[in-house]
């Protein structure tokens, strides 16, 4: 469910029509709403009642400092990739036992910032860079806590491109090896192991591949306790899902995700972490796009957007799927044309979706991409000197700019022309 409907013909966010925005702030623009992302932490929070655990917001999914500030206030965790990730966590006002630290390729000065200004735990990626927080660790005279994370070998079922937990993958230990690893972890003095890692990909629409994997943890949190490890908490990551083509299938619900969680690892007295992104904030937003031109080609017309592949480059890059709708609402019974939707940057890539069946439109009509809360604004770029679009935040009947759209002398005056020229 989201926040997203039509009332008297007109999309509404929560109880904002899009054209007043698209009026004041110009678009494209993303606009994401409050009512979903705050409905969205409760599910999985509630999915997962009775058990200890925490509700780790993925924050590479949506990393606005606004969507950070509601997820802290609303009690949850964040799991940050970056040194950049960390410092926005830290603004954002989450405290540091309530940051989780992962991503393969953590540097020296990213570990040495996260251990000044306080960190719930380092996910482990590999046996170096496990050597690596260990020095800086000791050099600060702290003990830093630390997961490892193993590969399960657990194909996902996704996209090659989200696939994370299989043997070819680059993330993780192989979990063969995790009973050496973790011994080799428990004794580096700077070091203190809390628990097991685990994320095997994004976008799974089937719990199937999840249980798997957390049942070989839960072999391997047996293992590892005989081993005599104290194995307290078990980070299962994230990958649930969101229902990007409406006609499909619905993915599994949270509560479903949590129930299973329950049934596989409850026995094992562990803290459970979760770290959903795309379904907490991909429903929770739009982008709205305006129509530049509509064009007849040879055998198909072209609907070309304000909006490109700089601003949502799922398409491009995945070739992924994104409900396209009128803002004005069609009348009953009015036929579907179908257009190439596509933007103004010069690559052929540059296409959202191709036949795409939808009511006749002009120039000036204002489109929305559904489900563009995730890995939309985060993914966005400057490409062809198009201005980052604004990030608008709605709650009820209110709409606030959450990211303004730079203008062309501020990107140009980024650049720095050398002395010699």
């Amino acid at each position: 469910m989201d926040h997203f409907l039509y009332r008297n013909g007109v999309l509404h966010a929560e109880d904002v029509p899009v054209p007043r925005i698209a009026a004041a702030v110009g678009t494209p623009f993303y606009c994401y709403s409050t009512a979903t992302l705050t409905r969205h932490f409760r599910l999985f929070d509630e999915a997962l009642a009775g058990t200890d655990h925490l509700v780790c917001y993925a924050m590479k999914a949506n990393s606005n400092q606004a969507v950070l500030r509601l997820m802290a206030d609303l009690g949850a965790g964040v799991d940050v990739v970056s040194g950049g990730e960390y410092a926005r966590a830290v603004a954002a006002g989450f405290p540091g036992d309530r940051i989780v630290f992962s991503g393969v390729g953590k540097t020296r000065a990213e570990m040495r910032a996260a251990l000044s200004g306080g960190i719930r735990q380092f996910n482990l990626e590999s046996e170096p860079e496990m050597l690596a927080l260990n020095e800086v660790a000791l050099s600060l005279d702290k003990v830093a806590p630390v997961t490892v994370r193993v590969n399960p070998d657990v194909d996902a079922k996704t996209h090659e491109k989200i696939a994370t937990g299989k043997a070819e993958n680059k993330f993780g230990i192989p979990i063969a090896r995790a009973r050496e690893v973790f011994a080799e972890a428990a004794a580096l003095p700077g070091l203190r192991v809390v628990g097991v890692d685990v994320h095997i990909g994004s976008q799974l629409t089937d719990l199937e591949p999840f249980r798997q994997a957390y049942r070989k943890v839960a072999g391997l949190t047996e293992a590892l306790r005989a081993d005599g490890h104290r194995i307290d908490r078990l980070d299962l990551g994230g990958g649930l899902g969101i229902p990007y083509e409406r006609s499909n299938t619905a993915p599994p619900l949270p509560v479903e995700y949590g129930d299973m969680i329950k049934r596989e690892l409850a026995g094992l007295g562990c803290e459970i972490e979760i770290e959903p992104g795309r379904l907490i904030a991909g429903n929770a937003g739009i982008l709205v796009s305006g129509v530049i031109y509509v064009k007849s080609g040879e055998g198909r017309d072209f609907l070309i957007l304000d909006a490109a592949m700089n601003d949502l480059l799922r398409p491009a890059m995945y070739g992924a799927y994104h409900d396209i709708v009128p803002v004005a609402e069609p009348g009953p019974g009015v036929d579907q044309h179908p257009y190439d939707v596509v933007g103004p940057v010069c690559e052929t890539g540059d296409t959202f979706a191709r036949q795409r069946d939808l009511p006749p439109l002009a120039a000036g009509d204002l489109v929305a991409f559904r489900s563009a809360g995730a890995y939309g604004a985060v993914m966005a770029s400057e490409y062809n000197t198009r201005p980052l679009i604004p990030e608008v935040l709605v709650k009820d009947d209110q709409f606030a700019v959450i990211r303004r759209r730079p203008d062309f002398d501020e990107i140009i005056n980024r650049d720095t022309i050398p002395p010699w020229l």
